[in-house]
């Protein structure tokens, strides 16, 4: 049974303002909670359609049915559970290493297709700029598949951050240095720009290096990659090496 009140709450979290005010996120499907349960997140509350999860005190867990699950599921079509989870503090960001920076990324299906891409290919930092979509947004959550549980993400002035780091930016343009025939370097900061307008004029200045992924369709018609696949190219380019 969902009480008023619980209802009240967990839809509430849907808003970055309530995530905030409650310090809390929704989870949902079992592989994202099971993640989650396996690494530092603190568990608040389950709601199941089913006794699942037997390693959850009891206390924690609300058997409910699946109109009530529909009820308070931010997805179309509900899962079979869905869990409240605290927002733990945010931890210390590495200076060293091979870090992805986030420049007013919006949509969250790439965001968490991008923290899972971090988590594949063993990047332990993503910094967003604070215009970037919430990670706790709860098809953040979902698109990441777990991985949100691996990769440290911070939120900060992209272009203060840029401008005090000692490690070399490489900047995502159409007209940079082709990256299949750029030697990448072990370290560095890969920015990647909005899904519409690529990096913003400020950062662009500060990124020393510039590269791009080269067209070869015969047409060279298409105007863009999609970010998330973007960054794919370019992370797997970076690790090719190494």
């Amino acid at each position: 049974m969902v009480s008023k009140n619980q209802i009240k709450l967990i839809t509430s979290l849907q808003q970055k303002k309530y995530r905030k005010e409650h310090k809390m996120f929704l989870a949902e499907g079992r592989k994202v909670i099971q993640e989650l349960l396996q690494s530092n997140f603190e568990l608040e509350s389950l709601f199941a359609t089913s006794a699942i999860f037997p390693e959850i005190n009891p206390n924690k867990i609300n058997l409910v049915t699946d109109a009530e699950l529909k009820k308070i599921s931010a997805l179309a079509t509900a899962n079979d559970c869905l869990a409240v989870f605290k927002i733990p503090n945010q931890k210390e960001k590495s200076d060293s290493g091979l870090i992805v920076a986030l420049d007013d990324i919006r949509d969250p299906g790439n965001l968490g297709t991008i923290i899972r891409l971090c988590d594949w290919f063993g990047i332990k930092d993503l910094i967003c700029s604070e215009e970037t979509v919430d990670i706790y947004n709860p098809k953040v959550v979902q698109a990441t598949m777990g991985s949100i549980a691996r990769v440290n993400v911070s939120y900060l002035n992209l272009e203060n951050y840029i401008k005090e780091t000692k490690l070399p930016v490489f900047g995502t343009f159409m007209d940079g240095k082709n990256i299949y025939k750029t030697e990448l370097p072990k370290e560095g900061i890969i920015v990647m720009g909005n899904e519409a307008n690529g990096i913003s004029a400020t950062i662009e200045k500060l990124a020393q290096n510039r590269l791009s992924i080269p067209r070869f369709g015969d047409l060279q018609q298409t105007e863009s990659l999609n970010v998330a696949t973007a960054t794919s190219i370019i992370l797997s380019e970076f690790k090719r090496n190494f």
